[in-house]
């Protein structure tokens, strides 16, 4: 018998077999709908998780291109340490505070007590609680990693290290209940599908306070106005840290519809992945055509930070809108990028990676937009969502940055601030042999 006899008649028999067991077959999917909704939607998460903790990766490789070389080893060490702090902390207390305490649930804070992740989830519902655990924790870790940016190259490690345990374990926490806990925000109808303002705008806040509290770099701003550009060590390093970024982003949107157990939820899922590209995508041209239309010449930070503007702003809502929307959702990004950044050089607010606008400007933007394309949410629920979480937010970070100022300080010396803070925090160097201009040996 040929090949492809064996095929037909292996066919033949497997169809056969199926419309002579309708009823049975029909029993085991009933039975298993269950168990493989539990399955797919934890695996939702799992993915969706790790794809948004190589986000850390992208903000490390943002960040150690747009400082200058003698402060990458700084930024690499504050990057790993700042993920691993938030790993910790939620699990500790913020993860319990976010979903089982505060306005939330039952009551204040009362004693933190850890995550319990149990060895079993037989009756745990939907999904496992280590998956959903891990999703909220890489979450909670951004959120960090768009303050460490923004304060780069003059910001001591240990007091840096020392607000990120706060906010990570307290301060995003408590915003997060107000809607993803089922709280008070929620109940009068603010949307926030991925994080725009509960992660975006959240470390925006938080960044804008430690900039204006820690002051500028040195030489950033002269005389009469003068804005002095200072390069970074590496262009090649913020892109590739940007695609990363851009990857990872599927995971922070596309994990966010928490559900993989039915054909809808994976039609969503699919259409989040396209409404986040094109946002993304739109970010970019639209930074690259104004740059060049504004100043001549094309800037390539612009357009990295268009990317990431349009992803912040379609995070919001990556479901609802059409794809001409999303594009004009993330375009409208790109444009807040280029004309914010110039405007918090003239408030003499120094922002090395430009993540205020991106993250804060572009989040408040996306969130606000959410009712273009949701006919469920009100532009009064999404502006008291805005406003309730940048005033919290912003009065506890410069709350927390005024303690660390007055008592053990926040700021390097001069010195250590002119030589590097390889030299003078880490002891290590990123570039050795570029540095002292020849061989290190």
């Amino acid at each position: 018998m040929k090949l492809y006899q064996k095929f037909a008649l292996a066919a033949t028999l497997a169809i056969g077999a199926v419309a002579g067991s309708d009823v049975a077959f029909a029993q085991a999917s009933t039975e298993a709908t269950a168990d493989v909704k539990y399955i797919l939607s934890s695996l939702l998460f799992l993915i969706g998780g790790f794809l948004v903790m190589f986000m850390a990766a992208g903000f490390a490789m943002l960040e150690a291109g747009l400082v200058r070389s003698k402060n990458v080893s700084m930024q690499c060490l504050k990057n790993i340490a700042l993920y691993s702090v938030a790993g910790l902390m939620f699990w500790v207390v913020g993860y319990n505070l976010m979903y089982d305490g505060v306005v939330a649930g039952s009551g204040w804070m009362g004693t933190p007590t850890p995550k319990v992740i149990p060895a079993t989830d037989a009756d745990a519902g939907s999904y496992a609680a280590g998956s959903d655990w891990f999703f909220q924790m890489v979450f909670c870790a951004a959120t960090a990693s768009i303050v460490s940016g923004t304060i780069a190259e003059r910001i001591k490690f240990w007091p840096f290290i020392i607000f990120t345990a706060i906010l990570t374990g307290i301060i995003y926490p408590i915003q997060g209940s107000w809607e993803w806990g089922a709280g008070w925000l929620d109940g009068i109808g603010f949307s926030d599908f991925a994080g725009s303002t509960l992660v975006h705008s959240t470390g925006g806040w938080a960044a804008l306070m430690g900039a204006i509290i820690l002051g500028a770099r040195a030489g950033k701003y002269g005389e009469n106005g003068r804005i002095n550009p200072i390069p970074g060590s590496s262009i090649p390093l913020a892109t590739l840290g940007t695609f990363i970024l851009w990857f990872g982003w599927f995971g922070f949107n596309g994990g966010s519809q928490l559900a993989m157990g039915t054909i809808s939820d994976v039609s969503s899922v699919s259409r989040i992945f396209v409404n986040t590209n094109l946002a993304a995508a739109a970010g970019v041209v639209v930074a690259i055509v104004l740059t060049q239309i504004v100043y001549k010449k094309m800037d390539v930070t612009m357009a990295l930070n268009g990317a990431l503007a349009g992803l912040v702003a379609i995070t919001a809502e990556p479901l609802t809108p059409s794809p001409i929307m999303a594009i004009m959702i993330g375009g409208i990004g790109g444009v807040i990028v280029v004309f914010a950044v110039p405007m918090l050089d003239k408030l003499k607010i120094d922002d090395v990676v430009g993540a205020i606008p991106v993250h804060l400007l572009a989040g408040i933007w996306g969130t606000m937009a959410v009712p273009l394309t949701n006919s469920d949410a009100t532009f009064y629920a999404q502006a008291v969502g805005v406003i309730a979480v940048g005033l919290f937010v912003s009065a506890s970070s410069a709350a927390v940055w005024m303690i660390l100022k007055t008592t053990i300080g926040i700021r390097v010396s001069p010195e250590e601030e002119l030589e590097g803070l390889d030299k003078g925090e880490v002891g290590v160097e990123a570039y050795p042999e570029f540095a002292r201009g020849g061989s290190a040996i």
